[in-house]
């Protein structure tokens, strides 16, 4: 019968008194909850004990161990499992690596310490020191003869034996599910190497790392609605950071001839599996490039991630066999939607009906490249399981791609599709100042139309390109649909420590 969260809270409510009160009943006997880690810091982690010590058996151990001096070596974590036998009490304790057990008796510890050990609750976290054994079923023990309580747990941690299974309380309260669940905290140790490896792919391709501001004065770098703040000193409305594209375009104009930029990114839009309002990118680029030369850089940054992260090129993506072997199928938007869509991209009328028919409201009188993309978004894009460059994207969804010279309706531009979603978006760059002054103005006509995703006109970055932009390839990726996929992570919100939830409160959470 399950229990009632009225008795669940009132449970926790009572486990959370008793433990308060053990926190009372050691301070009278002077042991201290929460003491400096100044004379308890470990001297080893759990991983490098078992990677020096499991390969032994009891046996074999206990005659190495008597080959000279007994070395002792101390540990410290979060006690995840407590068996106490009267005199003798086990401890399993995790750390940043692992598990690894702990052995108490009576018979080496004071009194005192050894009551404060029969009495420690799951969650605590605690020091101990001394010599290595293996136990009768030949579990890797540390026999302590000095132990420390570090830190009181008050509040009981979520189920043992099966891990955090509410999904909302582990985005919520992300540090109960990285306690409770190996797997997730897999996934972030895997994002930190992704992250990692991206680096020092670029850095080995002579790209200079750089910063660049987050509060924007205008709204531009991409398609999308901001996020408004206010200074109160300058007086003046600023946006967070939707794209870091003009600015690391001005320092191409500069000299900087080959930029990344690993960027927060922040934009005020739909949440779902594969939006959060905040999230990572990659953006980068470089002088006397071309996009065909990005998307061969981006093959070879997929492959090498792969084989580093996972030892293999071909991975699994909720259930569909990825290969991320270069090179990557390449379609334009109306090949995609001939081959996947199954419709004449050159038919307007029929792809007019076709997205009318979905409910879709068409605005204005788009182009037939508009109609095409309006139609892959809708009925293609899902289809794109295999790494796929989708490219000729129309002009007017393109504000800063440098136009066609052969096909004047279309940008040199190129999105990567995997799995069903877009992982990078790259073109070559529009660095003729009047082309771009006059899409600007293109885009105020759509903000003052109502499109809340529409730029302003930038000034100061058209007297940049009036200055000089080389010619220049830039490319962005998002990193957390990356990691996604490298993690086999259903959701952008398994991959994004604190993903944006609505308030507890809140009769609806995304």
């Amino acid at each position: 019968m399950e229990a009632k969260p009225e008795a669940a809270k009132e449970s926790s409510d009572q486990i959370i008194e008793v433990r308060r009160q053990k926190r009372v009943d050691w301070a009278a006997k002077g042991i201290k909850s929460y003491p400096t880690a100044s004379t308890s810091q470990p001297s080893t982690l759990a991983r490098s004990l078992h990677s020096e010590f499991d390969r032994f058996s009891k046996e074999e151990l206990e005659a190495k161990l008597k080959e000279g001096t007994p070395i002792k070596y101390s540990v410290a974590g979060r006690i995840m499992l407590h068996r106490s036998f009267g005199k003798a009490t086990f401890l399993s304790i995790q750390d940043r690596s692992g598990k690894i057990q702990l052995y108490a008796q009576s018979s080496k510890l004071d009194a005192l310490t050894y009551d404060l050990v029969k009495h420690l609750d799951l969650g605590d976290i605690v020091f101990g020191e001394g010599t290595i054994f293996k136990t009768k079923t030949g579990e890797l023990t540390v026999d302590c003869d000095r132990f420390r309580l570090l830190s009181k747990n008050t509040r009981p941690l979520p189920e043992k034996f099966h891990g955090l299974q509410d999904v909302e309380v582990r985005y919520r309260q992300r540090y109960l599910d990285l306690i409770s669940n190996e797997d997730s905290r897999k996934v972030f140790e895997t994002r930190s190497r992704v992250v990692r490896e991206i680096r020092e792919f670029f850095y080995a391709r002579d790209y200079l790392e750089v910063e660049t501001p987050m509060l924007h004065p205008l709204v531009g770098g991409a398609a999308a609605r901001p996020f408004k703040t206010h200074h109160n000193t300058l007086k003046m409305d600023l946006f967070l950071r939707i794209a870091p594209e003009l600015y690391l375009k001005r320092l191409v104009v500069g000299g900087l001839e080959r930029v990344f930029e690993i960027n927060r990114c922040f934009r005020n839009e739909g949440i779902s599996i594969k939006h959060n309002p905040e999230f990572t990118m990659l953006e980068f680029y470089e002088a006397y490039a071309t996009y065909e030369d990005l998307m061969r850089l981006t093959e070879k940054l997929l492959e090498e991630l792969s084989m580093k992260i996972l030892n293999t090129t071909e991975i699994e993506y909720q259930g569909q066999k990825i290969s991320l072997k270069a090179p990557f199928k390449r379609l334009s938007v109306a090949q995609a939607v001939s081959e996947f869509g199954k419709v004449d991209p050159s038919d307007e009328v029929n792809l007019r009906n076709s997205i009318q028919k979905k409910g879709i409201q068409i605005k204005g009188k788009p182009t037939l490249p508009e109609l095409q993309w309006l139609y892959f978004e809708e009925f293609v894009e899902s289809e794109l399981i295999q790494p796929t460059y989708v490219m000729d994207h129309p002009v007017e969804v393109s504000p800063l791609a440098r136009r066609s010279e052969e096909k004047p309706g279309v940008a040199e531009r190129f999105e990567l599709y995997i799995g069903g979603r877009e992982i990078a978006n790259g073109f070559n760059e529009l660095n003729d100042p009047d082309d771009q002054a006059s899409r600007f103005h293109d885009q105020l006509k759509r903000k003052q139309a109502g499109d809340e995703e529409a730029a302003d006109f930038d000034e100061d970055y058209i007297q940049a390109l009036q200055v000089g932009l080389p010619p220049t390839a830039g490319e962005g990726i998002g990193i957390d649909r990356l990691v996604m996929l490298l993690t086999n992570s259903p959701s952008i919100r398994d991959v994004i420590f604190f993903p944006q939830m609505r308030p507890v409160h809140s009769q609806e959470n995304p």
